[in-house]
This record gives C-alpha cells, structure tokens and sequence, in this order.
C-alpha cells in the first residue's frame, strides 16, 4: 500500500484553522454581531499571513508531492530557505530557488 502526500502541514493547518475562525466570525457579523464584520476578515489575513510565514520557516511543503518521510505535519522543509520551484508564496518573499 502506497502511501499519499496529503499537503497535511503547520502552516496548512494553522492557514485553515484560522480560515474557519474568520469565516464563522464574520459570518455572526453577517446575522447581527457587529464587531464580526470587521473581525472575521481581520482574522482571515492573519491566517494567510501566519500560513505564509510558517511556510517560509520552512513549516509547509513545496508543490508536488514529498518523500515519505516528510508526509507527517511535524518534519519541517529544510529547503524552504532557499524557496521552491514554481512557489508563488516564496517568489512574493524574494526567494528564487537556484
């Protein structure tokens, strides 16, 4: 049995935990909660900006599927500092794999 690369990672996790807190948050802006309209959409940058983080410390994955000894979420990416190929996150950071 082959083993799959589900993209399961820090900074996914982290972006769509985030991601879920913002939608709800704002959702209970939509339905009368006031401070949600202003909350929710808050919270969602911080989770694309803390998944973006976390993937150029190296706590995310390159496109593609990765070696089955980086499929659990704790084993961090030792290239990232130098950016991945095709990798628009790393590109907008200055990073340009050689």
């Amino acid at each position: 049995m082959a083993a799959t690369d589900e993209g399961h990672t820090l900074a996914g996790w982290t972006g769509c935990a985030l991601a879920a807190v913002g939608a709800a948050t704002a959702g209970l802006g939509v339905i009368g909660w006031r401070p949600g309209l202003w909350l929710g959409p808050a919270v969602l940058a911080l989770g694309a900006l803390l998944a973006w983080a976390l993937h150029l410390a190296g706590w995310g994955k390159p496109s593609g599927p990765r070696p089955i000894a980086q499929h659990p979420v704790g084993v961090r990416d030792m290239a990232a500092s130098e950016g991945h190929a095709q990798c628009v996150g790393c590109r907008l950071a200055g990073r340009r794999p050689r």
